[in-house]
């Protein structure tokens, strides 16, 4: 796996569940833990958002962790907003690699970032984009 450290890269919300919840894959769990724990990281507000909603329903997290959790995404990490470019390489991210509308969002926001790479468990590993961003699944066997 590339040196997070001489490269921003992005982390995609199923990386961030598997840190945050325990689950019956402990070798993905410590990945993701140990993955996040490096610094140049980079997220969006949709990754919040996803990531709260989804710690709210499976991990039944109360209220006062959630704040904690979004105080500290914003403290130890580069979070970006949303904005009307985003959308908009979305679309024609969308157009030139077929990927789903979610999913556009989030590599058109980890290019507008500068990040290198885009760890994610949900796209296809190895992906080039616009000669900017490579897609890694950090839980392959080739990146573990």
């Amino acid at each position: 796996m590339p040196e997070i450290r001489a490269m921003p890269c992005f982390v995609d919300t199923n990386v961030w569940l598997y840190a945050f919840i325990e689950s019956e894959d402990a070798a993905k769990s410590a990945r993701a833990s140990g993955l996040i724990q490096q610094g140049n990281i980079r997220l969006s507000t949709q990754v919040v958002n996803e990531v709260c909603v989804n710690l709210l329903k499976k991990a039944k997290f109360s209220e006062d962790a959630l704040r904690q959790l979004i105080d500290a995404f914003y403290t130890k990490y580069d979070v970006f907003d949303l904005q009307r470019s985003t959308f908009l390489t979305a679309s024609d991210l969308r157009d030139g690699f077929s990927l789903s509308y979610w999913d556009s969002v989030i590599v058109a926001s980890a290019l507008e970032t500068g990040a290198g790479i885009l760890y994610s468990e949900d796209m296809q590993d190895g992906l080039l984009v616009n000669n900017q961003l490579r897609i890694v699944n950090p839980f392959s066997e080739s990146h573990a």
